[in-house]
Formats: C-alpha cells, sequence, structure tokens
C-alpha cells in the first residue's frame, strides 16, 4: 500500500496515522501577548474526506467546545480514513472574555468572508476561509443560544443543497431546520467555496447541556460514517428519523414584566395553545403568549424578566403526522445508552 501523503498546514507537515495540534498565529495583544488560533489535525492513514469541526465562532457559545474534546477522545479516531480539522476555539477573544464578540465588537459570523487587510474580525474570518474551509470537503459549525436562551439540539441546512440535506439526516438531531445563509455567515462562505457545512445548534451560551453535547458528538461521528470516515462502531443511526421543518418564528413579549413559562424546548404545541403569561409586578394586567402554528418549541428565554418585544419562545412548525416528542424521546433514550461515565468525563 502507498504511504498516504503528509497533510501541510501552517507550516507544518503531519504524516499519515499522526495527530498534532497546529497554531495558527492570529494577532497580538497590546500587551504584547500572542494569539493563535488552534488546530488539532488528525491525518489518517489511508484516504478519504478532509473535514473541519469548529466552536466557539461565537466565543459565549461553550458547548461546542465540549463537543469537540470528545469528539477528539473517541477511539474511532485511531483507524480515521481522510482528515479531521478540530478548531475548538474559533474566536479565542470572545471565549476569554465570555463574550459572544471579539474586541472590536464584531461578530466574526457576519465577518466572512474576510481580509488580511481588515478589522480584526475580518482577519480572523479571512484566516479560517484560507486555511481550514478551502482545505476541507465539508465542514461542521458548532453554536448555541445566546446568553440566557436555550436550543433544542437542531441541524441548520440551505434549502437548496439537497446533498447538504443527506448529511443533516445521518446527523439525527431531533429537528432539521431549513434556512436561508447569512450574509457575511460562516456557512455562506463554505457554500460559495463548494464546501457543505452543517450548522449545529444546541443548548445555551456560556453553560453546558448534556443531552446536547451526546447529540453533537454522536451526529458528528454519524456524519463522518456517511463520508466512509470512521466505522459503523461507536456511531450508530438514530432510532427514529428527524423532524424536517421549513419555517420558524419567534413569539416575543406584548408587554414588560414577569414571565411565567408552561412549555419548554421540545414540546409539541398546537395552534390556540398558550405558551406563557407575561404579568406585571403588582399582578394587576396579565398577557397570555399564544402560538398561532402547530409547532415544536426549539427555543426559549430562561430569563423571568423580559422587556416588550423580547423573543420568548421559538416555535418551529411541523406537519400534524409529525410525532416529534416520539422522536425526541427515542433519541434520548438511545443517547443515554450509549455512553457511560467514563466516555463523557
Amino acid at each position: 500500500m502507498a504511504i498516504r501523503a503528509s497533510f501541510a498546514i501552517g507550516g507544518r507537515r503531519i504524516v499519515a496515522g499522526a495527530r498534532e495540534t497546529i497554531n495558527l498565529p492570529v494577532s497580538v495583544l497590546s500587551d504584547h501577548t500572542p494569539v493563535t488560533m488552534s488546530v488539532h489535525v488528525v491525518h489518517g492513514r489511508q484516504p478519504g474526506p478532509t473535514m473541519f469541526v469548529s466552536a466557539a465562532v461565537h466565543g459565549d457559545e461553550i458547548i461546542g467546545v465540549e463537543i469537540v474534546r470528545r469528539l477528539l477522545r473517541t477511539a474511532s479516531l485511531d483507524r480515521l480514513k481522510g482528515t479531521l480539522l478540530a478548531i475548538p476555539i474559533v474566536n479565542s477573544f470572545g471565549f476569554m472574555n465570555h463574550s459572544r464578540y471579539l474586541p472590536d465588537r464584531r461578530d466574526l459570523n457576519r465577518s466572512f468572508p474576510g481580509s488580511p487587510q481588515g478589522s480584526l474580525a475580518s482577519r480572523l474570518a479571512h484566516l479560517f476561509k484560507t486555511e481550514i474551509v478551502e482545505r476541507c470537503d465539508l465542514g461542521i459549525d458548532l453554536h448555541s443560544a445566546a446568553v440566557h436562551r436555550t436550543n433544542l439540539p437542531q441541524i441548520r441546512v440551505s434549502p437548496s443543497k439537497p446533498d447538504t440535506m443527506e448529511l443533516a439526516q445521518a446527523f439525527g438531531a431531533p429537528l432539521i431546520l431549513t434556512s436561508k445563509v447569512r450574509a457575511g455567515s460562516l456557512r455562506q462562505t463554505a457554500q460559495q467555496s463548494g464546501v457543505d457545512v452543517l450548522l449545529y445548534e444546541a443548548g445555551e451560551g456560556l453553560r453546558f447541556d448534556e443531552f446536547a453535547v451526546r447529540a453533537g458528538v454522536t451526529g458528528i461521528l454519524r456524519v463522518m460514517r456517511k463520508q466512509g470516515m470512521v466505522s459503523a462502531q461507536g456511531a450508530p443511526k438514530p432510532k427514529a428519523p428527524s423532524i424536517v421543518s421549513n419555517s420558524s418564528t419567534w413569539l416575543r413579549a406584548p408587554a414588560g414584566g414577569l414571565l411565567r413559562t408552561f412549555k419548554t424546548t421540545g414540546e409539541e404545541v398546537s395552534k390556540g395553545d398558550i405558551l406563557g403569561v407575561v404579568a406585571d409586578p403588582f399582578g394587576e394586567i396579565e398577557t397570555e403568549i399564544v402560538t398561532e402554528i402547530d409547532g415544536l418549541v426549539i427555543g426559549r428565554t430562561n430569563l423571568p424578566v423580559v422587556n416588550e418585544g423580547d423573543g420568548l419562545f421559538h416555535v418551529a412548525k411541523i406537519k400534524r403526522s409529525d410525532d416529534a416528542s416520539a422522536t425526541i424521546d427515542s433519541q434520548t433514550n438511545q443517547l443515554e445508552d450509549m455512553f457511560d461515565e467514563d466516555e463523557i468525563i
């Protein structure tokens, strides 16, 4: 068997069958401390696709960091076919400061494709595009809800990419939500470069969620299995197919006050259901939050104190024939059976 060529990145070469963490220079802080973007490269002995898994593009979305950590500990990578680029912390500035943004207050996921002469966000976006995206055949970008909100594990894909939908179905999250790519996003830039990217949304900013982490690790391995990168062991197919939704809506606070919630993420709702009540502090006025569609609650606020216009419940429209509760229960039970304590520490 011919020896596979080494993988070049950051001025280093990783030989086939090896793995190494490469530090790509990003910037220098005002006190002259260097800042890098660390990429862990797993270069398999046998040929196959090159795939990236990224997290913390928004610095406060730390759940993806834990997903990448567990992924890199899985035995499946010992027999990897192809190459995996794992970037647990893309936005180290935001990560260290518990912030979504970079020091220039820009959103990295609205700064692609970037420029080597642009703002700090633009330069980091350019680095990620040239050093990571353009070297890969596909990618998975890990996100969570913002601080004080939580998301049901879900995959977001472009409606115009049938190949990406197949990967989303292989991932096996409870929900697949088709959504247009946003200008300046990593997903848009990757799509323009011919690279399929799945966007995984799950959990809450600055918090861990065990179900969301397990769903993320398993989903990534399932996608790698579909691509022929890992064996079926450790990446069983989901027992229930994902629910697919083509649209979603936020129910917003009609007034400021105190929110009492009656529904949470993963619960099915029908048109006319009351999801919560917003009341003034004196208890004189109460306003019900009523859904106008049949759907599934895929996100909600965790704060009981709300202002007028705040997003309270994110509801994805689903078919009446879909048994979302059964899908979520089946996937939850499967994930609980797959992991033991030694595998998640």
